[in-house]
């Protein structure tokens, strides 16, 4: 499973031409609806790998609703057209961001959540570029805000990013200080991590680095797991973790 990629729906309007998204899979719950989770996945994959995982999870009150991204050139790829998020041209937090990608991703996800009832709580999760397109999210959502300017509907309970990193790390945290006055959500939103010691697509000093950044940017409830054997992929182990987690967060 790899990276996943959004478009420009809803909030964020861009000079960009409207960006083609693939089929988008729905898990839906099997018991009382309590949350909505949107989870997407890595670079080159589709949301139905991940829906076919999510669907076998112990997470009876959870609707899952798992996008593909549009398929577009990729830098890293020497313009060889995946499906993916964003441009990216280095996997980790030293490359540079494709800002307007990823402020079409993060407004799809907005998009994807907008029509679930209002006493749901919704999240949002990914793995390795959707993990960095869901931690770019919840940088959105504590500063109120796009990259852009235009600001972000969605009124997120919890995180999760697997294998990832965190995207525009460089100047979060002068946003953030520039917020302060206004009331940044930073502080109460959870966000949970979980990296592999042997990856070798993202590096695990990306993953450690990243919730350290959201720490110093005023995260105050930041769980970092890390896996001594585990690669850029996913286990039952950690799976375990995440489910754990949603429970407690989301109050299942």
């Amino acid at each position: 499973m790899s990276f996943a990629g959004s478009s420009v729906v809803s909030g964020v309007k861009t000079a960009r031409k409207a960006i083609e998204f693939g089929k988008t899979h729905v898990v839906r719950p099997k018991g009382r609806h309590q949350a909505t989770v949107v989870w997407l996945h890595g670079l080159g994959d589709n949301g139905a790998s991940w829906s076919q995982l999510l669907e076998t999870l112990p997470l009876p009150n959870i609707k899952w609703i798992c996008p593909t991204a549009p398929t577009r050139p990729i830098a890293l790829f020497g313009g060889f057209p995946s499906t993916a998020w964003f441009d990216v041209e280095d996997l980790s937090e030293d490359g540079p961001d494709d800002l307007e990608g990823l402020d079409a991703s993060a407004a799809h996800v907005a998009y994807l959540l907008s029509t679930e009832p209002s006493d749901i709580k919704l999240a949002v999760g990914g793995f390795s570029m959707g993990a960095a397109t869901a931690l770019y999210s919840a940088t959105c959502h504590s500063l109120g805000k796009y990259g852009n300017g235009n600001p972000y509907p969605a009124n997120l309970s919890a995180v999760v990013g697997l294998s990832g990193w965190l995207p525009c790390s460089k100047t979060l945290k002068s946003k953030m200080v520039e917020m302060k006055a206004s009331n940044s959500g930073a502080g109460s939103l959870p966000v949970l991590l979980c990296h592999g010691k042997v990856d070798d697509v993202v590096l695990y000093k990306f993953g450690e680095k990243s919730s350290q950044a959201l720490r110093s940017c005023g995260f105050q409830d930041v769980t970092f797991k890390s896996y001594n054997t585990l690669g850029h992929y996913t286990v039952p182990e950690e799976m375990d973790e995440v489910c754990a987690w949603l429970t407690s967060k989301l109050g299942l």
